[in-house]
């Protein structure tokens, strides 16, 4: 497979905070204090309204669709107006730092991720279900972007939905080993290949191990490498030979078009875990909620393999 290292640059905005699990627990508490405000999109007779977090001078929340049969129709969330509108401009929110040259001294321009995380757990309406797997999600507001220039260097979001639980994510340590310094047990525990017929076969590793997010595989073959801008991508997380998380990422430009987009999603050919899976990703401006939404949609139900 095709190292990250052939683009001559790391993802070094990529990284995420590694919190305790009592720190995580902590703001998973904050989160829930967060839960109301006047400038909240309304929850609709089929739309179950997550957990929000403030952004710029707006807010981002998590909603579930689910029909009357139980199968959910979207999970996603939504991005207000107001929150669009006032993005934060600092490269970093200085949530995870690390001495990564040993010299005794954090310097925040170099050795702290350049990204604002917030943790979104999804409403209870899935999330405490046993046949849907995923329960969070981990969104990343990018500045400045990050590598490889000329692909990714533009302001984006990462939107990662996981199935792992917070306390395992967050449990993937800082250390010294690959692009993104990562505890070198923890980045060979990344690396381990997800069993044939468990992932796509256009998803590569390229070495993208984050700490407290896991392994991030890409798929090369799509547009923005092949010379097209940027404008949305999918990608797979994995640790320990497991799907650990589903990613979109998408560019600030491509949301402040309001776009009505859906595409297909490139499924593994099987999956570990039965439940509900996509089988569609989508980018849209609610009017309605003046708010942009990027969801995953056309779910169907899959026996584990």
């Amino acid at each position: 497979m095709r190292n990250w290292s052939t683009f001559k640059h790391r993802l070094s905005s990529r990284q995420g905070p590694r919190w305790g699990v009592a720190s995580a627990l902590a703001a998973s508490v904050a989160l829930l204090l967060t839960a109301s405000g006047s400038s909240a999109p309304a929850a609709t007779a089929d739309r179950a309204l997550g957990w929000r977090v403030k952004l710029g001078n707006g807010e981002v929340g998590s909603f579930a669709e689910v029909q009357e049969t139980g199968a959910p129709r979207a999970i996603g969330i939504m991005i207000s107006a107001d929150a669009l509108a006032s993005l934060p401009s600092e490269p970093s929110d200085h949530h995870h730092c690390f001495d990564r040259n040993g010299d005794g001294i954090t310097a925040h321009a170099a050795e702290c991720a350049h990204s604002h995380e917030f943790v979104i757990p999804l409403p209870d309406a899935v999330n405490r279900r046993g046949d849907i797997p995923f329960k969070w999600v981990l969104l990343n507001w990018n500045a400045h972007g990050h590598v490889p220039p000329g692909v990714y260097d533009v302001p984006h979001f990462d939107v990662h939905f996981y199935m792992a639980p917070i306390a395992d994510i967050f449990a993937i340590r800082d250390g010294t080993c690959g692009p993104e310094f990562v505890n070198c047990d923890d980045f060979a525990v990344a690396k381990t290949p997800v069993p044939a017929g468990l992932m796509h076969p256009d998803f590569s590793d390229v070495d993208a191990v984050v700490p407290a997010m896991g392994n991030h595989l890409i798929d090369l073959s799509g547009r923005e490498f092949q010379g097209e801008p940027f404008t949305r991508s999918w990608i797979y997380g994995v640790y320990g030979g497991r799907v650990i998380f589903y990613e979109e990422m998408v560019a600030l430009a491509f949301l402040r078009s309001r776009p009505d987009a859906c595409s297909a999603i490139k499924s593994p050919p099987a999956v570990a875990v039965g439940g509900f899976y996509p089988t569609e990703r989508c980018v849209r401006y609610d009017a309605g909620a003046n708010a942009y939404v990027v969801s995953m949609e056309g779910f169907v139900y899959r026996e584990a393999s």
